[in-house]
């Protein structure tokens, strides 16, 4: 029997045919999506991207925190962008709202609709992932990252692990609140390093700060030689994401 003979032929042709032209529009949505949001956060820049858990309650001290960080990053000329919906994504927008600079949430369409916040300068809904993560990412200065859960982990994982390969520039990745981070921190160092799954120096790629203005001064260090604005080559690679 031919490899070929293997293959099981296809139960209804014509619904195969009907998939690929679904598939084929799907593609022109998806580019649509990247254009209206490249097109509508063009000019936010410098912006600073929060991430953390969407279950923190506004009583929480870590969306107190959250909320001071956003404010003193706004106050100092930095777009705050945040996930849009609530919990740390709503503390970033709001201290970002009562700030100088603009307040952004990229919002997303989930099976259990996600609630949008109400501290938005620019809100915009994305209905792909892959999209909005590729936003969080092109217009980000640097990544401010809270206390969460799975989705915060893949952000900054997503992050570091572009940054590492040379895919993205290198930005500030920073932690905040050390005793949260610090088990995470510690496996990095006697399992990834030590089983020699990441090299000793890109553990250098991730901050741990804890006091607002802190984390502010992180950023502008960081920047203080090179400046804000992107070299072409760093844009070129950003398309390459």
């Amino acid at each position: 029997m031919s490899e070929k003979d293997k293959i099981p032929p296809l139960a209804d042709p014509d619904a195969s045919k009907f998939m690929v032209s679904q598939e084929a529009w799907r593609v022109f949505g998806i580019m649509s999506e990247f254009v209206e949001a490249a097109q509508r956060l063009a000019e936010i820049r410098p912006a600073v991207s929060i991430f953390g858990s969407a279950r923190i309650r506004p009583d929480s001290s870590y969306y107190r925190l959250a909320e001071t960080i956003a404010q003193r990053l706004s106050d100092a000329g930095f777009s705050v962008i945040s996930g849009g919906g609530p919990g740390i994504m709503e503390a970033a927008n709001k201290g970002a709202y009562r700030g100088r600079s603009p307040s952004v949430g990229l919002n997303i369409q989930l099976p259990h609709e996600q609630q949008t916040n109400n501290y938005q300068d620019i809100s915009q809904t994305f209905r792909h992932f892959f999209a909005r993560k590729y936003m969080f990412v092109r217009f980000a200065s640097a990544y401010v990252v809270m206390p969460g859960g799975f989705g915060t982990l893949d952000e900054l994982l997503e992050a570091l692990t572009l940054v590492q390969t040379g895919k993205s520039r290198k930005i500030p990745i920073i932690l905040v609140h050390e005793p949260f981070w610090r088990g995470l921190i510690d496996w990095f160092r006697t399992t990834l390093i030590a089983e020699r799954m990441i090299d000793p120096k890109d553990i250098g790629l991730i901050q741990v700060i804890d006091d607002p203005q802190e984390v502010v001064e992180a950023i502008f260090r960081h920047y203080e030689r090179r400046g804000f604005s992107q070299p072409s080559m760093e844009r070129e690679k950003l398309l390459d994401l």
